[in-house]
């Protein structure tokens, strides 16, 4: 595993361990006494077994007939001594050969262990010489000092002791808040977002949030403000009506957002330009047709709900579902589905509560928030697709196959991907995670051109029941 014939390394070696050497010789004097005592003992276990063996059998009668001469006695008891003598040097021997092998194993595992030392000595000096000093940090980019840190940040990022002492539930004695490790990646931008007015109104800063979130700072540490209220607000929409209903403007602030109203985020369909889910707020446009056919790449609600026993979909998670129509969808048929959504210029968590159905926000990177063998379906469209990381999208779907209970379904909607990554990448990833494919579908998408080589991908595959 390590090579030790380099001049160079030799050098180094030689040079790091000159002054160690004076620490070193009482552990190699220590070892040296081992070795002796060690053989020592091995030599007395040997004499000390042949003499007894030879007292034994020198002892022993033999049951022979009382008609043999004496000197067949004594033959036959020479015999015997001379063959246990014969048994014994060879077994010493073996021994010896044995203690030889151990010895030279022992001394190439000490010879590597000093390696290993040196080598990762030798690493964390080079990772402390190639950082400033003013901005030293661990592998998570957690600072070596938090004098720099806010009183609130400090508050809400560092750890705090239990009440009642040491939890053995927990097996310790302190507790950290949650927060993404990535968020310590960025600490002027976490800094601002800690500055407020403790008990005052939080700062409008829902797009600057979003962004600190995406960059992986997630979740996000608690503040202790109030959320701006909206002016006029009435109650919602009564539920099943509220399914198919444009909320009023007065129910959110439209601050983070270039609309003002819904009915701007309905018109912007008829602009050019490219926005996410860019008609999802037009509930009486193409969402109200989203699942009720079953064609090609497009899958109906029914067909697939039609693949498991009547009434064993019952809850499940929406990824990346832009207004709620899919979570409304199942609704209708008294199915709870959560919908994780990211406000992308729009107020989309705003919009799928005011439906009467349960918005996350959450990112595609970050863990479901769900144990494992939970539900009965996951669905995403568009979100999942070639705009993520393989590793990270192997993680996710994973992520996936872990919170789906056996013989939960995933619906993949409209995988979008180059056509060399389908079969390369994309199917083969599939099958190493472990789901049965019970529908499986490839189309070309020819919105930007045939020439482009784009393809999509829906599929229904499910959780084996072991």
């Amino acid at each position: 595993m390590f090579s030790i014939s380099s001049p160079l390394k030799k050098s180094k070696s030689r040079s790091s361990s000159m002054g160690s050497e004076a620490d070193s010789y009482p552990r190699r004097q220590f070892f040296h006494n081992n070795n002796l005592f060690f053989t020592l003992k091995m030599l007395f276990l040997l004499i000390f077994t042949n003499l007894v063996t030879i007292f034994i059998f020198s002892s022993l009668p033999f049951s022979l007939s009382s008609s043999d001469p004496p000197h067949t006695h004594l033959f036959l008891h020479q015999e015997t001594i001379s063959h246990l003598l014969q048994e014994l040097n060879s077994t010493k021997s073996k021994l010896f050969d044995s203690y030889s092998l151990i010895a030279d194993l022992h001394h190439k595992i000490n010879s590597t262990n000093f390696l290993v030392r040196d080598l990762v000595i030798d690493i964390i000096r080079e990772r402390k010489l190639s950082l400033p000093v003013d901005e030293e940090a661990d592998f998570f980019g957690i600072p070596p000092t938090t004098a720099s840190l806010s009183d609130e940040l400090k508050l809400a990022i560092l750890p705090h002791k239990l009440p009642l002492g040491y939890s053995p539930r927990m097996a310790s004695d302190e507790i950290y808040p949650p927060i993404g490790a990535a968020c310590l990646r960025f600490q002027k931008e976490l800094a601002q977002y800690m500055t407020y007015d403790i008990g005052g109104e939080c700062p409008m800063d829902d797009v600057f949030a979003q962004k600190l979130l995406l960059k992986g700072c997630e979740p996000l540490p608690r503040r202790r403000c109030h959320p701006k209220s909206p002016i006029g607000y009435v109650e919602p929409t009564p539920f099943p009506d509220s399914l198919w209903a444009t909320p009023p403007d007065t129910s959110i602030i439209w601050d983070p957002y270039t609309c003002k109203s819904y009915q701007c985020l309905i018109d912007r369909k008829n602009f050019p330009g490219t926005v996410d889910c860019k008609d999802c707020f037009d509930l009486q446009g193409r969402e109200k047709r989203r699942w009720l056919y079953d064609r090609g790449l497009d899958y109906g609600l029914d067909q697939v709900l039609q693949t498991k026993p009547a009434g064993t979909i019952r809850i499940g998670l929406d990824i990346g579902g832009g207004s709620g129509t899919f979570a409304a969808r199942m609704r209708e048929r008294n199915i709870t589905i959560i919908t994780s959504s990211m406000n992308l210029d729009g107020p989309f968590n705003s919009f799928i509560a005011s439906r009467g159905l349960i918005p996350i926000h959450i990112s595609v990177s970050q863990r479901l928030p769900f144990f494992e063998s939970t539900l009965d379906i996951v669905h995403s469209m568009h979100i999942l697709s070639n705009w993520i990381p393989d590793a990270m999208l192997e993680f996710a779907v994973y992520d996936i196959y872990r919170v789906l209970r056996p013989g939960g379904l995933f619906w993949l909607d409209h995988f979008f991907c180059q056509g060399p990554q389908l079969n390369q990448t994309y199917a083969p990833m599939f099958d190493r995670i472990g789901f049965t494919k019970l529908r499986w579908n490839v189309g070309k998408k020819v919105d930007r051109g045939v020439d482009k080589n784009e393809w999509y991908l829906s599929a229904l595959l499910e959780k084996p029941m072991t």
